[in-house]
């Protein structure tokens, strides 16, 4: 399928077909991308576009955005944790003094702020 822009702006196909039986087939095809990784959040993301999404995720489909996006998240997701841990643990008072004193609180607690984190990301970025 190869697309060429008219002077006006406006797209025109040039459609290649395929027999199948009595029938001419569009021959529809996505081009070559590169497919890296993907990490936890951009595999959330994809679920949930999949999932209650569909319009959306067919979009992303066949605009061949769908990875961009998904690496978008990801790393977007993974920033915003790394700002998110050091204000939180400054706010309840989990310092390097606690984790010398008494390091099973200290992981409890961090533990703890890191899936309040989370839970913070995936409303903010993931699910919306």
């Amino acid at each position: 399928m190869n697309a060429n822009r008219s002077q006006k702006g406006a797209w025109h196909m040039e459609m290649t077909y395929r027999q199948n039986g009595d029938y001419l087939i569009p021959d529809i095809r996505l081009s070559e991308q590169e497919e890296t990784p993907i990490g936890k959040y951009g595999q959330m993301r994809k679920q949930y576009l999949k999932e209650h999404r569909p319009i959306l995720w067919n979009r992303l489909v066949l605009s061949e955005q769908l990875y961009p996006h998904l690496r978008e998240i990801d790393v977007t997701a993974h920033r915003r944790l790394d700002e998110l841990m050091p204000q939180m643990a400054k706010q309840a008072g989990v310092t390097e003094e606690l984790k010398r004193r008494d390091p099973l609180k200290w992981a409890g607690m961090m533990n703890t702020l890191k899936a309040q984190a989370e839970e913070i990301i995936l409303y903010e970025l993931v699910y919306n």
